[in-house]
């Protein structure tokens, strides 16, 4: 993409070159209106400018004709904009019937992407080497996402297909596109959401049909690589599970308590009991996160359990373990 902020963003999918269009006709449309009122203004104010006291008042009071045109003519482009939306509006809200589902979870703050039969553990690079979730999907095929929140409201957006819509809590929510160029694209979350609000990203691919289903299956393996140590595995894991939204690697705090020197340490708890950090420790609270909160937190983190299995347990402990 283009480093020019007046450049539009790729119109990568079935929905963009429309939206495009309207959202131009309605930036053209405002401008000439801005340029018109402004300058008419301007220059009644200097036509009509009282000159001296013998001056005197127009006994012209209105103008019928021109009323008429000035109503008129911005209610036709009022309309014209109003069907446009329309129709755009209506295919965004209808799916084809073939369309593939895959369900989004959003929570703070990270989405859970979950394709048929399968749900989404890796991770790719992004921005300044972060590490966000990875939605896959096959170019010139639809694909319908299903999205939930299990706490506040959230809001997926992918700019280069231009579709967005709020997740609510409590109800299920859709977007529907057909991808129709190759490449990876951000997702964000526009609605503000927390204190990791802006951290909450996602990347989509948009990969050959036919490679579509080794795709899904790579973007669904989070396991440790051939060569690579336990502690290297385990942040791989810390990342893609986005613990680092509520848990720094140092001992500073974020919205959790920092996981440096956390190993081994002497907490108090909000009951008035105080533990050592152990791995039993950081396995239940990974799985159960409210059995026992530390003092000074609130009970804000989500249960990991079904999300992470115990070889990707070991390894998050392990790296957890090796941070001083």
């Amino acid at each position: 993409m283009s480093d020019s902020p007046w450049e539009l963003l790729p119109t990568a999918s079935n929905h963009a070159a429309s939206l495009d269009w309207l959202y131009l006709a309605l930036t053209i449309v405002c401008g000439i209106s801005f340029v018109l009122v402004i300058g008419a203004m301007f220059y009644f104010m200097w036509k009509y400018k009282k000159r001296s006291d013998e001056d005197r008042t127009s006994p012209l009071t209105h103008n019928g004709r021109l009323e008429f045109a000035w109503s008129a003519i911005p209610a036709v482009f009022l309309m014209l904009f109003f069907i446009q939306g329309e129709i755009d509006f209506v295919k965004l809200s209808a799916p084809p019937a073939d369309a593939i589902d895959i369900s989004i979870t959003a929570e703070k703050w990270k989405w859970t992407i979950e394709y048929p039969g399968r749900s989404a553990a890796s991770t790719t690079e992004v921005l300044d080497g972060e590490i966000a979730p990875l939605l896959v999907v096959p170019k010139g095929q639809p694909v319908r996402l299903l999205m939930s929140s299990k706490d506040v409201i959230h809001s997926l957006y992918i700019p280069a297909f231009r579709v967005k819509k709020d997740v609510v809590p409590g109800r299920y929510a859709f977007v529907w596109f057909t991808a129709i160029e190759e490449g990876t694209f951000p997702l964000f979350c526009t609605e503000y959401c927390g204190d990791e609000h802006s951290s909450m990203l996602a990347v989509v691919k948009v990969v050959p049909p036919e490679d579509y289903e080794a795709e899904v299956r790579a973007a669904t393996t989070l396991e440790q690589g051939a060569g690579e140590t336990i502690e290297a595995f385990g942040e791989k894991v810390y990342k893609a599970m986005a613990c680092n939204s509520c848990h720094n690697p140092d001992a500073s705090v974020k919205v959790g308590p920092g996981f440096g020197g956390l190993f081994g340490k002497t907490e108090s708890m909000t009951d008035g009991s105080s533990l050592t950090v152990d791995e039993n420790y950081l396995r239940e609270s990974i799985y159960q996160p409210n059995a026992k909160v530390v003092a000074g937190f609130t009970p804000q983190m989500p249960s990991f359990a079904g999300q992470i299995n115990d070889e990707q347990m070991n390894a998050l402990i392990a790296y957890i373990k090796s941070l001083k």
